[in-house]
């Protein structure tokens, strides 16, 4: 019970304004896709749209999930208008303002459809679908179905927007985005085709008398005097929800007012730049307001920590955290006070700081002078290597001598990774640390990874036999492999920005080769790699081990040859096929 509690308190501090706005338009999005499907069954038939539409309906009206839909609608709506008077600023990218105006757009476009449909079937019984619902787009009111279209596209592209941004940074994106792309494409393009092929069977079929009679009777599209009061109602709800819109315009300009009364503040960004705003504004919003650039990924939205400051000096006036910012700081493990997100810090008297992510700028002819790749989150596997013995080998030689045999060894090891599918990345003196997993699945990396520390076995003793001649004794080295979640992305300052990842998964792996040179073994694999690569249990000797930082012990496989990794890895895949 105590654990449940603890996990409902967890999922609360992570949850905000625009989680609860997410998961509103989710549903929403869901149902779009569903009437859209079914507006697409018209290049079949006006039949078979008329029995798509009879499950959308029997879903959609199930009474819990009807209370969700029509909730998610009113709460999306609310929080649509809350955020036009939340947001300060509209110098984000063009598309975020773009998605704000389009989801504004979207109520008073569907209000007369909707009114006209649901509330015509709640309060005079009208059994209005797709025949009835045509005739009016394209024999009795064709101006509606303009109306109709660009509501259609309007609601889809603001969905595909918010989609984007929830999706963006998810490991699987970047691989499912051209089939979203073509599902965002195919979608209203079918939908479309469907009402127009649905509408021209309409027109045709509606110069017969008896359609007519069984398709346009007061049952199902009302008298005239049922359809003024609709269209009443639709005025009402219409002005009504203008209202609101110029309720929250006329609170920006009243909030805006008192802040200009309420005095100015400076903050100061540590690097000698020094700007003045109203206080009420974020740090983020001041930089955008002044042009200063600042790192923020999520665009503001609290779902990432990029906009980090460090406040220099007190910190103790500063407002609290909220739920939100607590917990995003939480999971990047910082507990000092003195940092804070910049786009959820909204300060009320002077103050200094210093970012701790440099934001990438521009060049001068408005390109980018080196395109950065933003962290993303994804399983990698890594794969530490280092050479033993480099201390005393340079002892006996002359630093050129030193570097050459160095260089030959990295080069070996760099070949290894690279034959078997891997990134050489980070070189550090005599060790590097190689990625699998960029373009490949978890299982293929994991074996990759394995197969790369028999090659690097093998190399090794090609150039031990080279330079024999040369050593007093061989060049030994220690692996570390272990996968997981890690960040990968463009990390450094200015003209050093390198890209690598971090992560526990990174320190893992450096860890287990540091305890090569204790086990007396040339590798050292996690059990999470020997799993998921389809090693067979009793294949390598298992054996608990104690990480640095972490609390509990890691299983791991030793291995005292790496070179017998190569014939592990083709027997279990030999045995998975």
């Amino acid at each position: 019970m105590a654990i449940a509690a603890a996990h409902m308190f967890e999922l609360v501090r992570a949850t905000s304004v625009r989680q609860v706005r997410l998961i509103c338009g989710v549903i929403l999005f869901s149902y779009v896709i569903s009437h859209f499907l079914n507006h697409a069954l018209g290049n079949i038939s006006v039949e078979a749209m008329e029995t798509g539409v009879y499950y959308h309906t029997v879903f959609w009206q199930f009474l819990p999930v009807a209370i969700v839909f029509y909730t998610a609608a009113l709460t999306h709506m609310g929080l649509g208008i809350y955020a036009l008077y939340q947001r300060r600023q509209f110098r984000w990218r063009t598309i975020e303002p773009l998605q704000l105006v389009l989801g504004l757009s979207i109520p008073a476009l569907v209000m007369g459809h909707v009114i006209g449909v649901r509330l015509g079937y709640t309060l005079y019984d009208h059994q209005k679908l797709y025949p009835q619902e045509l005739y009016l787009f394209f024999v009795a009111a064709p101006g509606r179905l303009w109306q109709m279209t660009i509501l259609l596209l309007i609601a889809w592209v603001h969905g595909c927007i918010g989609i984007y941004f929830w999706l963006r940074l998810k490991p699987f994106f970047a691989r499912a985005a051209p089939y979203l792309l073509a599902a965002a494409v195919l979608v209203p393009t079918l939908s479309l085709l469907g009402i127009y092929q649905g509408g021209r069977s309409v027109v045709i079929e509606s110069d017969d008398r008896d359609w007519r009679a069984q398709n346009l009777s007061r049952r199902q599209v009302g008298t005239v005097a049922e359809g003024n009061t609709l269209d009443r109602i639709t005025g009402i709800l219409t002005v009504g929800y203008f209202g609101l819109l110029a309720l929250a315009l006329a609170a920006r300009g009243v909030r805006a007012l008192r802040e200009r009364r309420g005095g100015m503040i400076a903050l100061s960004y540590g690097n000698g730049k020094t700007v003045r705003v109203p206080k009420g504004l974020s740090v983020l919003e001041a930089s955008l307001r002044h042009n200063v650039p600042h790192a923020s990924v999520c665009g503001g939205r609290a779902r990432c920590s990029t906009c980090r400051i460090r406040i220099i000096g007190d910190h103790d006036a500063l407002p609290t955290p909220s739920q939100r910012e607590a917990f995003v700081l939480t999971r990047v493990g910082t507990a000092d006070p003195s940092i804070r997100l910049a786009c959820q810090l909204r300060p009320t008297s002077d103050l200094s700081f210093f970012q701790l992510f440099t934001p990438h700028t521009h060049a001068t002819d408005g390109q980018a002078s080196t395109p950065a790749r933003i962290g993303q989150e994804r399983y990698l596997v890594s794969l530490f290597v280092d050479m033993r013995g480099s201390t005393q080998l340079a002892e006996k030689r002359l630093p050129f001598d030193t570097v050459f045999i160095v260089n030959r060894f990295l080069g070996a090891v760099s070949q290894a990774v690279i034959e078997n599918g891997g990134q050489p990345n980070q070189f550090v003196g005599d060790g590097m640390l190689a990625l699998f997993g960029l373009t490949a699945d978890p299982q293929t990396a994991c074996r990759q990874a394995l197969k790369a520390a028999a090659g690097i076995a093998t190399h090794i003793d090609e150039l031990n036999e080279l330079l024999s001649h040369d050593l007093r004794q061989p060049i030994r080295f220690g692996v570390g492999i272990h996968g997981g979640e890690v960040i990968i992305g463009d990390i450094g300052y200015r003209d050093h920005i390198v890209f690598t990842a971090l992560g526990d998964a990174v320190n893992v792996a450096a860890r287990l080769q540091d305890m090569t040179k204790t086990l007396a073994c040339e590798a050292i694999v996690s059990e999470e790699v020997r799993r998921t690569a389809g090693l067979v249990d009793d294949a390598l000797p298992q054996q608990e081990v104690a990480i640095r930082g972490r609390d509990e012990p890691l299983a791991v496989r030793v291995v005292a040859d790496a070179r017998q990794l190569t014939a592990l890895v083709d027997g279990s895949a030999r045995a998975a096929a």
